[in-house]
């Protein structure tokens, strides 16, 4: 397993901040594994979901959520079909992808990023120019793409936001995920994939109808829906754990976040989300932004920098102000009536909420 984190490094690989976790579950693990996969499917959901192991040695949950999604996910993974993620901002598909990566492969770094400018060589391969102009095509001036590479080694590979890569482009995969092979014309070669290699993809499903993924390339995945966490409780928890971490991460002077505003923040996003209070007696208008998971995590970060700088390291409805309405309102009018509707009609009428009422209305005024 990979080393110690440099103290210097702000977000290690998953493979190195977790790498005790990892080889403790290599120590533990005598269930069968697919082939070229460091852990078994059963150690690889117990790694991503948490778990005490027969030595009472204690595995941190990654993931905060339906078991048998992650079931799914693995055993997915353990065929010849690729993975998509599917799922709105905020839904840990990036993370669950490389917590996957990091316990199977035992590496997340072989990563295509999808953008409107990926092109044919992120994916596929491109050329050592000087080598190909001095030497004419040749193995040596080719330069392999994080796909090819997961081919040779049997690894997986990560390909981030897929429905952002334009249509053309994507459909370069086909070949790939249908046979296993990548061509590569100007060698008059191919290259096959070692047995390990397969692709987990994620996919924003709010981008639908900005690269709609062809017919041909969905019916090469398996496409699991990640959810908005089902209840108050357990957004709450995934909150507080993350920030937890990013703190120690960006070594924040000693700061608290009380469960209460942590709780007022979820309450906040999950009634302006699904258009409603808790307690179903009134309906409220959404704003344009999707006020996820990750959104929440975002507002407290902030918060907390703001109580460990400038306040006295309590973090105070006034730390959560600035970031909560920034959060909600993304379109300066349609949002910003949304949002004081919402204070004036629900923040404002409960009890213990006057102080986050006060300073939100001093922010958007």
């Amino acid at each position: 397993m990979s080393a110690t984190p440099a103290p210097d490094i702000l977000r290690p690989h998953a493979e190195v901040q977790y790498a005790e976790e990892l080889a403790a579950l290599v120590a533990a693990d005598d269930r069968p594994k697919p082939p070229n996969w460091k852990l078994s499917p059963w150690a690889v959901v117990t790694y991503l979901l948490g778990g005490t192991l027969d030595n009472g040695f204690e595995i941190e949950p990654k993931y905060i959520g339906q078991r048998r999604l992650m079931e799914i996910a693995v055993a997915t993974l353990a065929t010849d079909r690729a993975l998509l993620l599917l799922g709105v901002p905020g839904t840990a598909k990036s993370w669950v992808s490389e917590h996957l990566t990091a316990a199977i492969s035992g590496h997340s770094n072989l990563l295509i990023q999808g953008t409107a400018g990926t092109s044919e060589d992120a994916i596929r391969y491109s050329w050592n120019y000087a080598r190909l102009i001095a030497e004419g095509p040749s193995v040596a001036a080719l330069v392999p793409s994080p796909l090819l590479k997961g081919m040779q080694e049997g690894s997986l590979v990560r390909i981030e936001e897929l429905t952002r890569i334009p249509a053309d482009v994507q459909d370069t995969l086909i070949t790939v995920l249908s046979e296993k092979v990548l061509p590569v014309p100007e060698l008059a070669t191919e290259v096959q994939a070692t047995r390990g290699f397969n692709v987990i993809a994620t996919a924003n499903d709010r981008d639908k109808g900005v690269n709609e993924l062809s017919s041909a390339l969905r019916r090469r995945f398996n496409t699991v829906v990640l959810p908005l966490p089902t209840s108050v409780e357990e957004e709450v928890q995934i909150v507080q754990s993350r920030v937890e971490k990013t703190g120690r991460a960006l070594q924040l002077p000693p700061t608290t976040a009380g469960l209460e505003q942590i709780s007022r923040l979820v309450t906040i996003f999950r009634e302006l989300r699904s258009g409603v209070t808790q307690n179903g007696k009134t309906k409220l208008k959404s704003p344009s932004g999707t006020l996820s998971t990750g959104e929440a995590i975002s507002v407290l970060n902030s918060g907390l920098a703001l109580a460990a700088y400038f306040g006295d390291g309590s973090l105070q409805a006034a730390d959560l102000a600035a970031g909560l309405t920034g959060a909600v309102v993304k379109d300066p009018v349609q949002d910003r009536v949304v949002w004081l509707e919402y204070l004036e009609t629900v923040v404002k009428e409960r009890d213990g909420w006057k102080d986050l009422y006060r300073a939100c209305r001093e922010v958007v005024e």
